[in-house]
């Protein structure tokens, strides 16, 4: 009977689904992850099998390249960016009293502003004895790990798992969504699959797209922070490639943490236009090259809606809402969007089939809506 109503069948299902996902947030971590790298991974199989290669070796190929960039970040760049970050904190002292010693008299002066109130010497402690309680991020992690038995089997089975579960899903990615299209009820199937379509474009071209600018960005600045002589370019370039997923955030923060390292290392103001010129030329090759070739003229998700996404999927259902999170932001995206367009040719919005624009070539139908409204 339940099948005969279409509403009733699919309020159940998705309630179904809504707590089974609640339930199974803890186990479903190595899930996602999983399904992330295949996602990311599918188009590459796709291209190879263009060249005649069979599905296994395309898969094969394509899971050896992902698992080999995760392999060298863990093993080259993490312990890389954990000594800078060491570095960095234990210069912070240093830039406190620079800050202090060359823009204090500046601001007394002309603002009157007395920054003995900031109270310097107990920030500065705070800052040291934090980070010398906290430790590196390696070491936090192995700490926590060891803490219990039962963490560290899971943490290994998790790790275990993920590219057992990436191999096959990406061998298998095409099949399961010939899979799931032929399941939809054929009434809807069409919907269903403009819907998909359209959700597969807006979130490939942030994931596929501004991932790959972002990460681009990040590898520009770097090289270009360190051929100026920057001590912490790895660590600078990085957080700005990272947070460039924000028009123009990459670059006032990047200029900004920078600046202020180069002009504290060297105390010279002329070498900010270097920084200057590192940025400008990023920023032109992101304009010019990156950005049209990796992300074209797809439409992604807003960087707002990014940021709210991350923030709610991670306040709602921790760290398993965050790989959720874009997802589920880029179909709502779609649905919104189609929302909006069937409203837009409801008659709800329309006066006897005319939009608002017509309406102004139309004087007697406004006519009969102040008519109608007396």
């Amino acid at each position: 009977m339940i099948l005969d109503s279409g509403r009733w069948f699919w309020l159940v299902v998705s309630g179904i689904v809504v707590s089974l996902l609640y339930l199974l947030a803890p186990i479903l971590t190595p899930f996602l992850t999983a399904a992330f790298l295949a996602y990311l991974g599918d188009p590459l199989v796709d291209r190879l099998e263009t060249w005649r290669l069979s599905r296994t070796l395309s898969v094969t190929t394509v899971f050896l390249v992902i698992f080999l960039f995760i392999l060298l970040f863990f093993l080259f760049l993490l312990p890389v960016l954990e000594t800078q970050v060491k570095l960095f904190i234990g210069k912070v002292p240093a830039y406190i009293d620079w800050v202090v010693n060359v823009l204090g008299p500046y601001l007394h002066e002309h603002f009157q502003v007395d920054t003995s109130v900031l109270e310097v010497d107990k920030i500065k402690s705070v800052i040291t004895l934090h980070w010398q309680e906290t430790g590196g991020f390696i070491r936090n992690a192995i700490q926590t790990i060891s803490k219990s038995g039962f963490v560290v089997l899971g943490w290994v089975a998790n790790l275990a798992l993920i590219p057992i579960i990436t191999f096959y899903l990406l061998r298998d990615w095409d099949r399961m969504v010939a899979y799931i299209d032929d399941l939809l009820p054929r009434s809807i199937e069409p919907l269903v699959a403009k819907l998909a379509t359209e959700s597969d474009e807006v979130l490939g071209a942030f994931l596929r797209g501004q991932l790959l600018v972002m990460l681009a960005l990040a590898v520009i600045y770097s090289l270009g922070l360190s051929l100026v002589g920057l001590e912490f370019a790895l660590l600078i370039g990085l957080i700005a490639g990272l947070v460039s997923f924000v028009p123009y955030l990459g670059l006032i923060v990047g200029v900004s943490i920078a600046g202020i390292a180069i002009l504290f290392q060297t105390q010279d103001v002329f070498d900010l236009f270097w920084i200057l010129a590192v940025f400008g030329v990023a920023q032109v090759i992101e304009g010019t090259v990156l950005t049209p070739l990796l992300v074209g003229e797809r439409i992604g998700l807003h960087p707002v809606t990014v940021i709210f996404s991350v923030l709610a999927g991670g306040q709602l259902f921790g760290f398993f809402g965050i790989l959720l999170a874009l997802p589920v932001a880029a179909v709502l995206a779609v649905i919104m969007r189609h929302i909006h367009d069937t409203y837009k040719r409801s008659h709800i919005y329309t006066i006897d089939g005319l939009e608002g624009e017509e309406l102004t070539n139309y004087p007697e139908a406004n006519d009969n809506v102040l008519k109608g409204q007396e």
